[in-house]
């Protein structure tokens, strides 16, 4: 039976899950909405980058109210979004109805990033918050996997088949709007009210052997007013969030989640095997992230990036040079591209949410956490936007994506290598002394 830490952040952690299909999902719809809409290279990026521009505005928006109102009815309120966005793509007349239900998916996605590893680095003990805060990409890459299974399952059922992978995720979207409502308010939330009384008995539950002792620890690690996150104290945790957020987004990750049915196309394969590649790409980001999972904690986050950045430059290189060699790409893109995501998901994909959730103070952490979420999504959408343009735009655009992606994962190895501080194994008021912003 599960212990009460690890089932509470599994239920948290289905709002990752509903992150990736949300994500993932629209590969499969992308073109067939193209044709339907009549979309330009442009429209077509901002289609794509409709749900990114709403998460964008969900993780800037997603600290405050989790901060006021606490995680758990933000986690709800995000249910919800979900529910709505499922519904509403599947169901969309127009492509003016269309943008907006991935917009708010796109938001409910950005919220999520924010209000779930924050939640549940909030209940974990220190000796397990790795792997249960990793629990949060190991779903998002679940989810992924899945949509691109339903992708692979619809593909074929005509021309309603979009609408199909669309509007299934409201069955899991609705299963989390029920289970997350039998969760605990985050006990850390809860002394920073002043609700010792409702604290203590779920610390109890959660392992924790003097409530009394750690509520007075998190009491004294904020400021007795409130505090901004742009200051000179904050300048590391702020710099390090944000750049390890731009860096994943460099990689091109979000370019072959969202185009990867197109990318494969590009490289030389017909429909059904476009359509069934994804779904090897989605096996191996869930089993690579399932073991970065059972090392993150024993080896540390810093290790794991450093591991992954080698495999990272070296597959999209590759990658690139296949695109550069469109005679023998097609045989060559599908290994290449899985090398690439074997190592992403054993680092980057499995750390981020993880060290963003760690390195920012009780006092800031929801600021902290939209600031990592705002920038990783602002990425996202310039890479998922810009995508289709390049490559439809020039003969070697994939070519160039790739060795750009490869280029900007030379320079993330020198950042974390020379720059970034280990987090295992230490409490998140630890974490904060050693960075001196105590």
């Amino acid at each position: 039976m599960l212990s009460y830490p690890v089932r509470i952040a599994w239920i948290a952690a289905m709002g990752g899950f509903l992150f990736g299909f949300e994500t993932a999902v629209i590969s499969g719809a992308e073109k067939t909405i193209q044709q339907l809409w009549e979309l330009s290279a442009f429209w077509q990026g901002f289609t794509v980058a409709s749900s990114l521009i709403g998460t964008v505005l969900g993780s800037m928006i997603a600290g405050q109210p989790a901060q006021k109102y606490g995680r758990k009815m933000v986690l709800t309120a995000i249910a919800i979004m979900y529910v709505l966005s499922a519904i509403g793509c599947a169901f969309s007349t127009n492509w003016f109805l269309f943008i907006l239900f991935r917009f708010t998916g796109g938001v409910a996605v950005g919220s999520s990033s924010v209000v779930g590893p924050m939640y549940i680095a909030e209940i974990s003990p220190a000796k397990l918050r790795g792997r249960l805060a990793g629990s949060f990409q190991l779903n998002i890459v679940l989810g992924i996997f899945v949509a691109y299974l339903t992708n692979f399952i619809f593909a074929g059922t005509g021309e309603n088949s979009w609408r199909y992978m669309l509007g299934v995720m409201m069955l899991p979207a609705g299963l989390f709007a029920v289970l997350v409502r039998t969760i605990p308010e985050s006990p850390r939330w809860l002394a920073l009210q002043h609700r010792d009384a409702e604290a203590t008995p779920i610390m109890n539950r959660l392992g924790e052997e003097d409530p009394a002792a750690a509520i007075a620890a998190i009491k004294n690690s904020v400021s007795s007013h409130s505090q901004k996150l742009f200051q000179r104290k904050y300048f590391k945790p702020i710099i390090f969030a944000v750049l390890l957020a731009m860096f994943n987004q460099l990689s091109g990750i979000n370019a072959i989640i969202y185009f990867a049915p197109r990318i494969f196309e590009m490289a030389g394969a017909d429909q059904s095997t476009a359509y069934l590649q994804p779904v090897y790409i989605g096996a191996a980001n869930l089993f690579f992230t399932m073991l970065a999972m059972t090392m993150i904690d024993r080896f540390g986050r810093k290790t794991l990036l450093l591991i992954g950045s080698v495999g990272m430059i070296f597959f999209l290189a590759m990658t690139a040079i296949a695109f550069n060699a469109p005679e023998s790409a097609g045989q060559n893109v599908i290994l290449y591209l899985i090398g690439f995501i074997a190592f992403f998901a054993f680092s980057q994909g499995a750390v981020i949410w993880v060290f963003i959730a760690e390195i920012f103070p009780n006092d800031v952490r929801s600021q902290g956490g939209s600031l990592g979420s705002f920038t990783h999504w602002i990425m996202a959408a310039i890479i998922s936007w810009t995508f289709p343009v390049i490559v439809e735009g020039s003969p070697k655009g994939g070519y160039h994506s790739f060795l750009f992606y490869a280029v900007m994962m030379l320079l993330h190895l020198f950042f974390v290598w020379r720059f970034l501080p280990e987090t295992k194994g230490k409490s998140l008021e630890d974490i904060q002394k050693e960075m001196g912003i105590a």
